[in-house]
C-alpha cells in the first residue's frame, strides 16, 4: 500500500499542471491550508490542491475502504483524462440524483487520497533532507577535481615547451629572425615611399609647402638608396611627377597672394621656393600673376555688372574687356566703377604687402648677420636672390600701376562716362581723383593717362553743362518774382551741401597748413592722414563711399518766428503827432520845437539789425552751381581757370539781369549815378556774354556764338509802375541786395580761389574781384534812383514855386505853401517805405541811399525853383531862406538821416544855402563866388542869380553872364 501511495504522490507532483483531479471542491481549501501549515520545505504545492476536499478527519477503517474502492485507472500516468472518463460513464438519460451521488463519492475518494499522500510525504521528509545535503557535498568535490585536472594540464604544456626544443633549433631560428628583420625594414621603407603621396597631398592641402617639398626631397634621396629594387625605379618616376604637381600647386598658391595677402602663408611659399632653388623664377611668376589678376579682376567686375543689367544674352564671357565696357548702362556706371576700383585696390594693396614683407625679411637677415658684433658669412646666392627680388619689386610698381590705369581708362572711355548727369560725373571725378592719389602713393606716378583722359572728357562736358546752366539761369530769372527767400540769419554758403567739402578750408584752415596738406587732405574732401595703404592696410578700401552724398540742409528760417523788416516796431506814440496829420501845421507847437526836435533825434526809424539776409531762390541756385563748379576745379586743377571763368559768368549774368530789369525806367538825368567801374563792368558783360538781339525781320546769324546767352526779360508779375508800392521798391531791394549778398559770398571764397588758381590764374582772379565783386554794391545807386526820382513830385513843386511872389517888401514870418505840399509828399513816401518794410527788411545802406537821392533831388529842386525867379527882393531872399530852413527842420522828423557835419548830405544842403546867400553878395564877391561854384550849378541857374543880383546894373550883369558862359 505504501508503494501505491508513493507512486500516487509522484504522479500528483509530476502531472499537477498537465491534468486535473477528477474531483475538486471548495471544501478542499481548509485541508489545503492545514497541510500547508504543517508541511516541510519539500511539500509540493500540488499536494495542497488534493488536501482541499478534506473537511474532517475520517475513520481510518472507513478511509481504507474508500481508498481500496478507487478504480485503479485513476492512477494511470500517461494519457488519462479523468474528466473524459467520468463523462463517458454517464448514461444516455441523465439522472441528477445519480450524478450527485457519484459526485459525492468522488469527493470522498479525493479527500482520502489527499490525506494519504500527505501522510506519506511527512514520513519521507527527513530522508529527503539528508539526500539533498549529500548531493551538495558531491557537487563540491566534483568542482575541486576539475580544478586539479586543469592545473595538471597547464603544467604538462609548460614542460613540453621548455624541455622538448633543442638548443640548435633556437640558434637557427634567431639567425632567420635577424635576416627577416632587415628585409622587413627595407620593405617598410619602400612601403612608406609608396604611401608618401597621401601625406604629400595632406601637407599641400594644409598649405605646408615647405614641409611637402622637404618630404619629397627626402623621398627622392631614399629612392636613390633603394634603386637596386625593381619596384623603386617606377617609384622614382612617380615621385618626380608628384614634385611637378607640387610646384603647380605652389604656383597656384602664389597666384592667390594677388587677391589676398597672408604673411604666414606667403612665408611658407617663399620657404618652399628657396628649397627648390627657384626664388628668382618665383618672383617673375608673381609679377605675371599680378598682371593677370588685374586683367581678370577688371573683366569679372565689368562682366558681372553687364550680366546683372541683362543687356547681353549670356554670351558676354566671349567678348573682350573693351567690348564689355560698351554695354555698361548709366545706372551701373558708378557702382561698376567703384567695384572695379575696389578690386584693383585689393591687388595693389597685396603688392604693397609683398614688398613690405621682403623689406622686413631683408632687414631681419641683415640684423642676424651682424648679431654679436661678428660678421657672419652670407650666402652669395641668397644675397643675389634678395637683390634680384628687390629690383623686380621696385620695377613692378610702375608696371602694375600702368595696368591699373589702362583698365580704368578703357572703362571710362568705352562706358561713355562723359554723357552722364553732373552729379554722377562729379562722382566719377571723385573716384578717379582718389585713384590718382593712390597711384601717387603707390609708385609716385602722376597718372598722366588718367589726367589726360579726364581733361578731355571734362572739358567738352563742362562747356555743354555751363551752357545749359546759363540757359537755366535765364529761365529762372525770367520767372523770378523777386521775393525774399527766408533763410536763417547765420546762413552762409558753407551750409549748402555743395560746399560741405570746403568747410574745413573756408573756415580758416590754409591749404598750405599741416591740417590741409596734400598728404593729409584729399582733393575730394576726405582725409588721407597716414596714407591710404596705412589706413586700409588690413580691411576696407578708399572707395567705400556712399553713392548718394546728398545731405539735409537746415538753412530756411521759420517764418513768423522773428519780426520781419528792420524798422522799429515801436508804437505810434513815439511818432510826432504833427506828422500824423494830413497836412503839417507850421504855426503850431513853436514853443515846443526843442521838445519835438529832441524826440525826433532819439526816434529810430530803422531797426539796426545787421544780421538780416536778403536773397532769392535764383541766387541760391547760383550759389549751388558755384559750389559744383568749385568741386570740379578742386578735382581738375588743370582746368581750374576755365571753371572759375564760368563761375564768374554766373554772377555776371545775374548782375546784368538785375541791372537790365530794374534800371529800365531810370531817367536820363540820373545817369551820373553809375560809377566808372560799374559802367565798365556792364559794358564788358554785354560784349562778352550777352547775345546781340535779332530785330524782327532780320535773319538768324549762321554762325551763332554759343558762348553767349540771350538777354533775359523781366517777369510780367513784377510791377514797377505803381507809386503806392514805390515803383516796385520791394522787388528792387530783394534783387539788388541778393546781388550784394552773392558778392559777399564770393569774398568768403577769395582766399581759397587764390590757392586753386595760384600762378597763371591769379591776374584773372584779381580782375574778377575788381571788376565784378567789388562793384556789386555800386548797383544800388542807379536802381534805387529809379524810385527816388519818382517818389516825390519835383515838377509839381517847381510849378508851385513859380507862383510864389519873391518881390515882397518885408521879410515874411510864414513859409510858403509849397513847402507843406513837399513835406506831405515826403511823409507819404516815409509811410509807404514803412509799409514795404513789413514784407522786406530794408538795410541801413539802402535806407540812406533812398533818402540821399530824394534830398539831393529836393535840393536841386529848391535851387531850380529859386533860379526861376525873374526878380527877387530882399524880402524874397529872406522868404527863400525861411522856406528852406523850415523844410530842413521838418525833414529831420521824417527820417533818421541828419544834416550834421561830416554827413553825406551836407553838400546838398549847402548847395541851396550858398545859392540863397549869393543874392546878398556884392559884385566883386559874387564874381569870385561864380568862379568857385560854377561847376555846382547849371548855366541857367547862375544866369538867373546874376539877373536878380544885378538887376539894376546892366553892365555888371552882362559881364557876369559872359563869365558864366565862358566857364561853361
Amino acid at each position: 500500500m505504501d508503494k501505491f501511495f508513493s507512486s500516487l504522490s509522484n504522479k500528483f507532483i509530476n502531472k499537477q499542471n498537465s491534468s486535473k483531479s477528477p474531483v475538486a471542491s471548495p471544501s478542499d481549501e481548509g485541508s489545503s491550508k492545514l497541510l500547508a501549515e504543517g508541511s516541510g520545505p519539500l511539500v509540493h504545492p500540488a499536494i495542497l490542491e488534493y488536501r482541499r476536499p478534506v473537511m474532517r478527519k475520517p475513520d481510518p477503517v472507513v478511509a481504507e475502504q474508500i481508498l481500496n474502492s478507487i478504480n485503479p485507472i485513476y492512477f494511470s500516468s500517461e494519457g488519462f483524462d479523468a474528466s473524459e472518463h467520468e463523462l463517458k460513464k454517464l448514461p444516455e438519460v441523465l439522472d441528477t440524483a445519480a450524478i450527485m451521488k457519484d459526485l459525492e463519492l468522488l469527493k470522498q475518494q479525493h479527500s482520502v487520497v489527499s490525506r494519504k499522500v500527505l501522510q506519506l510525504i511527512q514520513q519521507k521528509e527527513e530522508a529527503c533532507q539528508e539526500e539533498f545535503e549529500r548531493f551538495a557535498d558531491i557537487h563540491n568535490e566534483l568542482n575541486m577535481a576539475l580544478r586539479i585536472c586543469r592545473e595538471g594540464r597547464t603544467s604538462l604544456n609548460l614542460a613540453k615547451r621548455q624541455f622538448t626544443t633543442a638548443s640548435l633549433g633556437i640558434l637557427a631560428n634567431y639567425q632567420k629572425r635577424q635576416v627577416v628583420q632587415g628585409l622587413l625594414h627595407n620593405l617598410n621603407n619602400i612601403k612608406t615611399l609608396q604611401r608618401m603621396e597621401e601625406q604629400l597631398q595632406e601637407l599641400l592641402g594644409e598649405g605646408n609647402y615647405h614641409g611637402a617639398i622637404s618630404l619629397l626631397q627626402e623621398c627622392q634621396q631614399a629612392a636613390s638608396t633603394y634603386r637596386h629594387f625593381t619596384c623603386v625605379v617606377a617609384l622614382s618616376g612617380k615621385l618626380q611627377d608628384t614634385l611637378v604637381m607640387a610646384e603647380q600647386q605652389l604656383d597656384e598658391a602664389l597666384a592667390k597672394v594677388c587677391n589676398g595677402f597672408d604673411s604666414e602663408h606667403y612665408g611658407k611659399i617663399q620657404e618652399a621656393y628657396r628649397l627648390l632653388g627657384k626664388t628668382q623664377p618665383a618672383m617673375d611668376h608673381l609679377l605675371m600673376h599680378f598682371t593677370s589678376a588685374i586683367h581678370t579682376a577688371a573683366f569679372n567686375v565689368v562682366y558681372g555688372h553687364v550680366e546683372l543689367s541683362g543687356v547681353l544674352a549670356g554670351d558676354g564671357h566671349k567678348k573682350q574687356y573693351q567690348q564689355l565696357c560698351k554695354f555698361i548702362t548709366s545706372d551701373s556706371l558708378i557702382p561698376c566703377l567703384l567695384d572695379l576700383c575696389k578690386a584693383l585696390w585689393v591687388i595693389m594693396r597685396s603688392y604693397m604687402h609683398v614688398s613690405a614683407w621682403h623689406d622686413a625679411d631683408n632687414a631681419e637677415s641683415e640684423k642676424i648677420s651682424t648679431s654679436g658684433g661678428l660678421l657672419v658669412a652670407v650666402d652669395l646666392e641668397a644675397s643675389c636672390n634678395k637683390e634680384y627680388v628687390k629690383t623686380k619689386l621696385k620695377s613692378g610698381l610702375e608696371r602694375i600701376w600702368q595696368d591699373v590705369q589702362m583698365r580704368v581708362c578703357t572703362y571710362l572711355r568705352e562706358s561713355r562716362a562723359a554723357w552722364c548727369k553732373f552729379d554722377e560725373f562729379m562722382q566719377v571725378l571723385r573716384v578717379v581723383h582718389r585713384l590718382m592719389e593712390i597711384g601717387e602713393e603707390f609708385c609716385g606716378s602722376k597718372s598722366g593717362e588718367l589726367q589726360k583722359l579726364m581733361k578731355e572728357q571734362s572739358g567738352q562736358y563742362f562747356r555743354n553743362y555751363h551752357r545749359e546752366r546759363l540757359e537755366e539761369l535765364r529761365i529762372f530769372l525770367e520767372n523770378e518774382g523777386w521775393e525774399i527767400c527766408p533763410v536763417k540769419q547765420n546762413f552762409t554758403v558753407l551750409q549748402l551741401q555743395e560746399f560741405r567739402s570746403f568747410r574745413g578750408v573756408l573756415k580758416g584752415v590754409s591749404l598750405g597748413s599741416p591740417e590741409c596738406s596734400s598728404s593729409n587732405q584729399s582733393q575730394d574732401g576726405s582725409s588721407t592722414l597716414g596714407g591710404y595703404f596705412t589706413r586700409y592696410a588690413d580691411s576696407g578700401s578708399p572707395f567705400d563711399m556712399s553713392l548718394d552724398e546728398t545731405q539735409e540742409e537746415d538753412i530756411l528760417a521759420n517764418i513768423g518766428d522773428e519780426p520781419s523788416g528792420y524798422f522799429s516796431d515801436e508804437s505810434d506814440e513815439d511818432i510826432d503827432e504833427e506828422l500824423k496829420k494830413d497836412f503839417v501845421d507850421e504855426n503850431a507847437g513853436e514853443g515846443c520845437g526843442n521838445k519835438h526836435q529832441t524826440r525826433s533825434s532819439t526816434k529810430k526809424h530803422v531797426k539796426q539789425d545787421l544780421k538780416a539776409l536778403i536773397l532769392t531762390n535764383t541766387s541760391l541756385t547760383v550759389l549751388r552751381q558755384c559750389g559744383k563748379y568749385m568741386q570740379l576745379s578742386r578735382l581738375l586743377r588743370p582746368v581750374a581757370g576755365d571753371v572759375l571763368l564760368c563761375m564768374s559768368q554766373l554772377l555776371e549774368y545775374y548782375l546784368y539781369a538785375v541791372h537790365a530789369f530794374f534800371t529800365i525806367d531810370l531817367p536820363d538825368a540820373c545817369q551820373w549815378k553809375y560809377s566808372t567801374k560799374l559802367k565798365e563792368s556792364l559794358d564788358r558783360i554785354r560784349h562778352s556774354l550777352i547775345q546781340t538781339p535779332v530785330l524782327d525781320g532780320d535773319p538768324e546769324p549762321v554762325n551763332k556764338d554759343r558762348s553767349k546767352i540771350a538777354e533775359p526779360c523781366i517777369s510780367p508779375v513784377v510791377d514797377l509802375g505803381q507809386s503806392e508800392v514805390l515803383h516796385g521798391l520791394e522787388s528792387r531791394v530783394v534783387a539788388v541786395e541778393s546781388v550784394v549778398f552773392l558778392a559777399k559770398q564770393f569774398e568768403l571764397l577769395h582766399s581759397y580761389l587764390e590757392k586753386i588758381v595760384a600762378g597763371t590764374g591769379s591776374p584773372f582772379l584779381q580782375q574778377l574781384y575788381a571788376q565784378l565783386v567789388d562793384v556789386a554794391a555800386d548797383l544800388r545807386q542807379p536802381v534805387y534812383a529809379c524810385v527816388s526820382s519818382r517818389a516825390v513830385g519835383y515838377v509839381n513843386t517847381l510849378n508851385h514855386m513859380k507862383r510864389v511872389d519873391w518881390e515882397v517888401k518885408n521879410v515874411m514870418s510864414q513859409h510858403s505853401q509849397y513847402v507843406d505840399i513837399l513835406l506831405r509828399e515826403l511823409q507819404i513816401f516815409s509811410m509807404r517805405l514803412e509799409g514795404i518794410v513789413a514784407h522786406v527788411p530794408i538795410p541801413r545802406e539802402v535806407y540812406n541811399i533812398l533818402w540821399e537821392h530824394i534830398i539831393h533831388e529836393i535840393c536841386n529842386t529848391f535851387v531850380e525853383g529859386f533860379s526861376n525867379a525873374k526878380k527877387c527882393s530882399v524880402g524874397g531872399r529872406g522868404l527863400m531862406q525861411l522856406d528852406f530852413t523850415h523844410f530842413l527842420s521838418k525833414l529831420e522828423k521824417l527820417t533818421s538821416v541828419r544834416p550834421i557835419p561830416k554827413s553825406e548830405f551836407v553838400d546838398h544842403y549847402a548847395k541851396v544855402e550858398h545859392y540863397v546867400k549869393a543874392y546878398y553878395m556884392p559884385e566883386k564877391t559874387l564874381e569870385a563866388w561864380i568862379q568857385e561854384h560854377c561847376d555846382e550849378y547849371t548855366s541857367e541857374q547862375l544866369k538867373a542869380l546874376v539877373r536878380c543880383a544885378c538887376q539894376n546894373d546892366s553892365k555888371t550883369r552882362q559881364r557876369l553872364e559872359a563869365l558864366v558862359k565862358a566857364k561853361r
